[in-house]
Parts: structure tokens; C-alpha cells; sequence
């Protein structure tokens, strides 16, 4: 705003000074002068030029003339006007003058010319020349008179006749015309850069007054648009409790004082916002916390069934890591564990049927065994036309459904054994009593009959009672009483016995030495050991190349939380409709097998908070794993196998 106003006031300036310059140097102006002073030369020139031809008549009058020179130089200057005419000798000396008088003159003597002047006139005709005077100018005229006579040296004769007073003065004023508008003519290039120059301080001056003029009110101008800047970048910031002082009433200030409306709004609604917020992760910590110390496992999906939440209960009950599976297709569980794909097909139909809550039973398969999941389904609701998406809540009911047929089979054996063991009694003393009172009286042949028929039946009874024996077992409680059991020393123990009755059998064994110990009863322990190893060398029974594999090894992240045994073999493996049951009581496929051994085994593995499962092997066989809390050796106690293992 400033800067390009001054520039064309500047530029203007600069044309109208140097046009205004040039106009002193007109051509018309210096013509005028050269034609008044080329005038008044000629005026002078014609004056001197008949000044001239009048001395020359005087010096040729006195070349012949016998006449006094005083009287002759009297008369001429009388004849021919002039103010003084002077004689001089060869050498400079007067020899006759006469001069007009004059009052204003400071001396009687005739002014001799110089020895300049007398050189120039022994050499050459004459000496004409208008020399200042010490009241004006006058003409001097300097010529040589020869004389007639031979050998007479030459004298010179000199006139002189001052201007008038007007002449001296025109002359003058022209001259110094002239000689000033030369000067300014030669002065004409410095005189515009010292105009232009000029100027040009006094506009860089204005400018910078102006500049520093407008910098001043623009700061003042612009003062609340700073503020309102710096507002707006606390406000970006996220300070919504800026104030900007109101310093006026203007358009300004107007806009100020809506500015501090605004933020003071947003800071209100900022609170409620936070308020909120605060509310909703208090709600959600509260979800959490319920939903984590859930024992169901809860799973929410978007409408096209991707996994949005879960808590951690489900991915212990999937045996998944349901973390990397966030925002995936529920077809990923499947994918990363086939085993889930029966529950993967129960909450596929359950959406599909689009109803608004379903239920499912379902039973997966997965290293933990077969288990029993009840599935629970709820339907969301959506915002407007937009789908909810979908809950499914589950729950592993394999303990419950295995606890209530132990708890079913175990009112099963205690009616049984006592409803049996009674009679068992009689009936052994009562074939006894037979055996020992008839046998004596009888034929041979009838003697062999009933001694047969009464050792089958005290056979049979021992063998009622050991069955009635093991139901007691089975149904009685155990009485827990725990040590700390180094578990390879007791497999490698109970591996000894077994080779000398099985010697056909190829035993491996791949046991951990870096198993912490386990926390159980070693003659339990040796009963699974023991019922686990006679299972498998029943199923080994007829095979070409028996082999029986037993593995120990650490379970856990970090550390060792879980001992898991494996008892691995070669066989044909379990039956597929006898494999899901093989735990329950008078399950078996042995011919003279009671189905109680592999349920005790079950019944004293989860008396000491343990787990096991059974499963076929890929490439033939079966394989049933045992899993044992671990003890850390810093817990304390000991037992004759951590002896064993110190000796």
C-alpha cells in the first residue's frame, strides 16, 4: 500500500525534473545567446577594424611628414576622435603622446603597452585588441611606423579609445551570460543525478517513515486478529478455557468476545464429553471385569459374523489365541483349528436362520480331548437400517456331564456292591458245606461232577467279589495324601517290572530331565502307571513288532506350569464309538475286562487337580496323555523318589 505509490509518485518526479532540466538547455535559448554574443563581437570587430584603418593612416602620414610628432599626434587624435595616441621609440621609450583629458585617470603617463605586445609588433604588421581598462574596456591598437630614411630604426605608434560605458556593459552581461550558461551546460549531467539523487533520499525517506508508519498501525490493526490466532492454537491444542481480553466495541471486538462465547461452549461441552467418557470406561471396566472373571466364554461378531470381542474364558475353553483373530471371519477358528468346526457350524446356522436368539450343543475334539460346549446366541440390536451383529455366549459342560455320570455311576456301584457283596458270602460257605459233606459219600463219577460244579461256583464268587471290590473302590473317596514324586524315577521302575513279563514289547522312553516334580500319592501313581501300561500291552497282544513309547516334557510360556506323560502306542487304537467313553465305568473291549480300570485312573489323575484324554495317533496307534500340575522344588516335602533322585 505504500511502496507503489510512492514508486510512481518517484518515477513522475524523476521525468518532470530531468524534462524541467533539459528545458534550461533549450536550443532556442543557447542559439539567442550565441547570436548576442556573436553580435556584439561583430559590433566590436567593425570598431576595431576602423581604429585600425585610422592608425595605419597615422603611421603613414608620420613616415613622411618633418612635422613635430607631439603636434602631429595632437592633431590626430583630434582628426580621428580617439582618446590617446602615443610615439614610442624602437626601444620602448615615449616619444611624443597625446591623450584626452581626463579627471577620473590616476596617472599623467601614457599607458605602455607591453613588452609582449612590443615583441609581437616588431615581428609582425600591428596589434588590435579590446583590454580591459580600470573604468571599462578600450580598444588598443599597437603598429609599426617605419621611417624613410635609411637605416632609421622603426618606432611604434599606439591608439587607444575606450568604449562607452553601454558597450562595456552589454558586452559584459553577455559574456558572463554566456560563460554561466556554459558552465550550466557542462554542470547539466551532474546537476540531474544531484536532483535525481536528491530525490531520491527524500523518497527512500518518506517510504521508510511510511513503512515504519504502517508497520506501527498495522501491529495496532492486527493486535486482536494475534490474539484470536493464539486463541485458535490453544483451542487446536486442545486449552479450550483460552481468554482473550476485550480491548474494543468494534467489528473486532465483536468478533472477540463471539470467539470467548465459543470456547467457553466447547469447554463446557468438553467436560460433558469427558464426563461421558469417563462414565463409559467406567461401564466398560465393569463389563470387563464381569466379563473376565466369567467361567462362559463370550464372543461378539459384526453382521457379516468377523470376531469383534471376546474374553479371555473363551479362548481357554477353544485352546485358541482368539487375540490374533480381531476383526477376522469366525471361518478362522476353523481355519487355525480344525477341531472348532462343529462350533464354527453351530453360530454360522444360528445367524443364517437370522433369529433373534438360538441355542446349540455341540462337541469338539482337540488336544485336550473330546469336550461338550452348550452355545447360547443372541441377536444385537442395530442403529436405523444398520445390523447389530451377533453374541454367542458358551460354556464347556464336559466336566458337569462327566461329573454327574461319576456321581450317577458311583450310586451305581455302592447299590451294587452292597446288593451283591451280601449274598456272595452264603453262597461261597453254602458250596463249601457241599463240597465238604457230599463228596465223600458219591462216585467217582459223580464226585468229579460236583466237585466241578462247586469249584465254578466258588471261582465265580471270588470273582464277584473282586468285582464287588473294585465298585467299592470306585465309589469309596480317596484319601488324598500327597508328596513330591520325581515322575521319570517311578516310570523308569515301573518300566523294570514290566519287562520281564512283557519282554516282546519295545519300550522308549523320551523323558524330560528338566520336569519339575509333582505333587501326588506315589502308590496312586503307580496304580495309573500301572493300569495305562497293562491297557497298552493287552492292545500290543498279537502285534508283529509291539512298541510302547513314553514321553515326559514341560508345559508352559515361561515356565514349567503342567507335567504332561504320554503313553504312546502301535496298536489298532481305540474303537470310534468307544474312545468318547473310554473313562466310564464297564467300558471296555476286553473279553474278562471289567471297564473299572481306566475310570479310576480318571477318578485319581482329577483327585490331584489333574487332567488326561485319550486319542488316536495319525499314523496308527492310540495315545493317552496325563497332565500334572507342576511343584516347583523351593515348595518343600519330599518323598522316597526325591531321595532317589538326591542319592
Amino acid at each position: 500500500l505504500t511502496v507503489i505509490p510512492v514508486l510512481v509518485v518517484y518515477f513522475f518526479s524523476i521525468q518532470l525534473l530531468n524534462r524541467g532540466i533539459d528545458s534550461w538547455f533549450d536550443v532556442r535559448v543557447e542559439q539567442a545567446l550565441s547570436d548576442a554574443l556573436a553580435l556584439g563581437r561583430t559590433s566590436l570587430d567593425a570598431m576595431k577594424d576602423d581604429l585600425i584603418k585610422k592608425t595605419q593612416e597615422m603611421a603613414s602620414e608620420l613616415q613622411d611628414s618633418n612635422r613635430p610628432e607631439a603636434i602631429m599626434l595632437n592633431d590626430f587624435r583630434e582628426q580621428f576622435s580617439v582618446s590617446e595616441v602615443t610615439l614610442f621609440g624602437a626601444d620602448g621609450n615615449i616619444i611624443a603622446s597625446s591623450s584626452q583629458g581626463n579627471l577620473e585617470s590616476k596617472t599623467l603617463i601614457p599607458e605602455r603597452p607591453s613588452e609582449h605586445i612590443l615583441a609581437q609588433v616588431r615581428q609582425g604588421p600591428l596589434y588590435a585588441n579590446l583590454d580591459p581598462d580600470h573604468n571599462g574596456l578600450q580598444l588598443r591598437i599597437v603598429v609599426p611606423v617605419y621611417s624613410n630614411r635609411i637605416g632609421a630604426p622603426p618606432r611604434i605608434l599606439q591608439v587607444l579609445q575606450p568604449l562607452a560605458d553601454r558597450y562595456s556593459l552589454l558586452g559584459e552581461s553577455v559574456q558572463s551570460a554566456f560563460s554561466e550558461y556554459e558552465k550550466l551546460l557542462y554542470l547539466r549531467k551532474p546537476l540531474k543525478f544531484g536532483f535525481s539523487l536528491t530525490l531520491t533520499l527524500v523518497a527512500l525517506l518518506a517510504l521508510l517513515v511510511a513503512v515504519w508508519a504502517a508497520i506501527i498501525s498495522a501491529r495496532r490493526l492486527v493486535a486482536p486478529i494475534h490474539d484470536l490466532a493464539e486463541g485458535t492454537r490453544a483451542v487446536a491444542q486442545g486449552n479450550y478455557r483460552k481468554h482473550i481480553p476485550v480491548t474494543s466495541h468494534d467489528e473486532l471486538g465483536i468478533l472477540v468476545q463471539s470467539f470467548n462465547d465459543m470456547t467457553r461452549k466447547i469447554n463446557r461441552a468438553q467436560n460433558q464429553i469427558q464426563r461421558g467418557q469417563r462414565e463409559a470406561e467406567t461401564q466398560r471396566t465393569y463389563l470387563e471385569t464381569i466379563l473376565t472373571h466369567l467361567s462362559s466364554g463370550v464372543l461378539s461378531f459384526d453382521p457379516r459374523l468377523n470376531l469383534r470381542t471376546h474374553n479371555s474364558t473363551a479362548g481357554q475353553i477353544l485352546g485358541i489365541d482368539l487375540n490374533a483373530g480381531a476383526g477376522k471371519a469366525v471361518t478362522w477358528m476353523n481355519a487355525t483349528l480344525p477341531a472348532l468346526a462343529p462350533f464354527v457350524t453351530a453360530i454360522q446356522s444360528g445367524a443364517t436362520e437370522n433369529r433373534n436368539e438360538w441355542h446349540a450343543e455341540v462337541t469338539v475334539v482337540g488336544n485336550t480331548g473330546r469336550r461338550a460346549l452348550i452355545l447360547r446366541g443372541t441377536k444385537l440390536p442395530g442403529l436405523g437400517a444398520k445390523r447389530g451383529g451377533y453374541v454367542v455366549v458358551f460354556d464347556d459342560i464336559t466336566a458337569l456331564i462327566q461329573a454327574q455320570r461319576d456321581s450317577a455311576w458311583g450310586e451305581v456301584a455302592r447299590r451294587l456292591a452292597h446288593e451283591i457283596k451280601n449274598p456272595l458270602t452264603p453262597i461261597q460257605l453254602s458250596a463249601e458245606r457241599i463240597r465238604k459233606k457230599c463228596m465223600a459219600g458219591l462216585a467217582d463219577a459223580e464226585r468229579e461232577t460236583l466237585d466241578r460244579a462247586t469249584r465254578t461256583i466258588i471261582q465265580q464268587v471270588e470273582a464277584l467279589k473282586s468285582m464287588v471290590n473294585d465298585f467299592s473302590d470306585y465309589a469309596r473317596p480317596l484319601q488324598l495324601r500327597a508328596e513330591a514324586v520325581n515322575l521319570n524315577l517311578l516310570i523308569r521302575d515301573m518300566v523294570e517290572l514290566y519287562k520281564g513279563k512283557h519282554e516282546a514289547i519295545a519300550v522308549e522312553l523320551q523323558l524330560d530331565k528338566e520336569i519339575p516334580l509333582v505333587h501326588i500319592e506315589p502308590g496312586r501313581l503307580r496304580q495309573v502307571l500301572h493300569n495305562l501300561l497293562l491297557n497298552a500291552a493287552d492292545a500290543l497282544f498279537g502285534h508283529p513288532r509291539p512298541a510302547l513309547i513314553i514321553h515326559t516334557h514341560c508345559i508352559g510360556d515361561s515356565e514349567c506350569q503342567f507335567v504332561q506323560m504320554q503313553v504312546r502306542d502301535n496298536g489298532p487304537g481305540f474303537l470310534e464309538g468307544v474312545i468318547d467313553h473310554v473313562f466310564e465305568p464297564y467300558v471296555t473291549t476286553k473279553e474278562r475286562g471289567t471297564g473299572l480300570g481306566l475310570a479310576i485312573v480318571k477318578k485319581i489323575i482329577e483327585e490331584y487337580s489333574g487332567s488326561l484324554w485319550a486319542e488316536n495317533l495319525q499314523q496308527g496307534g492310540a495315545c493317552v496323555t496325563v497332565r500334572f500340575p507342576a511343584r516347583k522344588a523351593s515348595d518343600g516335602a519330599g518323598g522316597a523318589y526325591v531321595r532317589e533322585q538326591s542319592a
